[in-house]
């Protein structure tokens, strides 16, 4: 499969909801880095780890495989968070 068709694979992003293609989450994470869902979303149609492996910097591709084997926090934890950041900004 060539660059161009990879990165334009289109499927459905189980966080936005919609239609994406490949190369959007190759931008949509921290710091225009890969989503950290990405392996779960793209192995079923080509061997997404190789591809990340070739074409990220080892340490962009070790910090995006360790973000992915971490838990996700739930929504409730993660909405707190976010309400204590807000309330220490406004607080400065």
């Amino acid at each position: 499969m060539s660059e161009t068709s990879i990165d334009n694979l289109e499927r459905r992003c189980p966080r936005l909801g919609s239609r994406i293609t490949f190369r959007y989450c190759l931008i949509s994470g921290e710091d225009d880095n890969p989503c950290w869902k990405i392996f779960d979303c793209w192995w079923e149609q080509f061997d997404v780890e190789s591809y990340l492996k070739a074409h990220l910097p080892a340490e962009v591709f070790e910090k995006l495989v360790e973000k992915a084997a971490a838990q996700p926090k739930n929504k409730i934890t993660s909405i707190l968070e976010i309400a204590e950041q807000v309330k220490k900004q406004k607080n400065k």
